[in-house]
């Protein structure tokens, strides 16, 4: 019986979790039961990271323990750092994160000692430093100190990044989307590192890995570049005329759709609702109206919703934070789905190694090189 064949593995299980549901009944969105919406809402993701990593939520002692051991793992061994200022100020932070990361690996191995939880917690709380430190020295000549006084993830980002503490409103609306981009089930960054850790190597080669799949704009890069998209209008009217065109021309319009959701995306809504709040603070309605405005004509004209991406480039262009970062915030948030699932695979491991369906030549007849033609 000849096997199922399915282009981009759609609609295979390639396995079990129970770490996320994505896609229940078109739209839903869990992690370990708990709903997106009210993990967005109520918890911090410092409370969302160990509920992945650690299976279940922490109480209050614990939480703020776990803050704690994070904020003291911030700070960047001296040859990481030189590392980092030897990598070209033209690298994608996406190779920096990919580089720091395997650099780390080497410097700080897994071990008996530094188990797949110390890891877990020390790129949760490091990557913010490798990434900032390489972004201030090439971009302003500064040896960034990576200590910040900030108790969280989202606070250190933005207080290095900016120079000073964040105010609660640009907290809460970074943290927010930590929490919406932290997992997603067996996306291809995920996959990727259940594939590499099915394997038994180590943590610090699963996310390498999974740093490198999400470096793509079908997966991870889709927020870069639907703010290259919404920046080039300067007006709603602009853009639907630009819209207009580009699906003439059959272009492919970043930010919309998605490979499990039929519905909706429960996340796009959630941000969506950053994105307005943070426009209110400034009175600058540019970037939310043209969103907007693209947002219905898609809707109107492909039956198609926006993703979480859409949404996510006006918020952290309304946060200050430049487009090359915008991967990278990925990463910081996605770390803790990574590490989750690769404490998963482990925990009753079988090699991943699917088949192929073989479309090449019948069998060929070998001849000398001197009888070919």
């Amino acid at each position: 019986m000849m096997a199922k064949k399915s282009g981009g593995l759609a609609d295979v299980i390639a396995g079990q979790t129970a770490i996320s549901t994505v896609g229940k009944e078109g739209i839903g969105l869990t992690y370990r039961g708990f709903s997106i919406e009210d993990l967005a809402a109520h918890a911090v993701f410092e409370e969302t990271a160990y509920l992945l990593i650690y299976g279940r939520l922490p109480n209050q002692l614990e939480l703020h323990a776990y803050i704690t051991k994070l904020q003291k793992l911030r700070k960047l061994p001296a040859s990481l750092l030189i590392i980092l200022e030897q990598l070209p100020s033209s690298s994608h932070p996406m190779d920096v994160l990919r580089t720091g990361v395997s650099a780390l690996g080497a410097l700080e191995p897994e071990n008996e000692e530094r188990d797949q939880y110390a890891v877990s917690d020390r790129l949760l709380a490091c990557c913010t430093s490798i990434l900032l430190y390489w972004h201030h020295f090439h971009t302003k000549g500064v040896r960034l100190d990576t200590e910040s006084e900030h108790e969280s993830i989202a606070g250190h980002f933005l207080q290095l990044l900016h120079g000073s503490r964040p105010s609660d409103l640009h907290l809460q609306a970074l943290d927010a989307s930590f929490t919406l981009y932290a997992e997603h089930e067996f996306n291809a960054s995920t996959f990727a590192a259940r594939v590499t850790a099915s394997t038994l190597s180590d943590a610090y080669s699963a996310v390498t890995t999974a740093i490198g799949t999400l470096r793509g704009n079908l997966h991870g890069g889709a927020n870069e570049a639907a703010m290259a998209l919404i920046e080039a209008f300067p007006n709603p009217t602009k853009a639907e005329a630009g819209i207009v065109q580009l699906l003439q021309e059959k272009k492919l319009i970043m930010g919309f759709g998605h490979r499990v959701y039929s519905i909706k995306d429960p996340r796009s809504d959630m941000i969506k609702s950053w994105s307005k709040r943070l426009s209110d603070e400034t009175q600058d309605w540019v970037l939310y109206d043209v969103s907007e405005r693209i947002e219905q004509l898609m809707r109107k004209e492909k039956q198609l919703f926006p993703n979480l991406d859409f949404y996510s480039a006006s918020v952290y262009r309304l946060l200050g934070i430049p487009t090359s970062l915008f991967t990278p915030i990925f990463v910081l948030a996605r770390m803790s789905g990574w590490m989750a699932h690769l404490i998963e695979q482990r925990s009753s491991n079988r090699l991943i190694r699917p088949n192929a369906a073989y479309i090449g030549p019948e069998p060929a007849v070998w001849r000398a090189i001197e009888e070919r033609a």
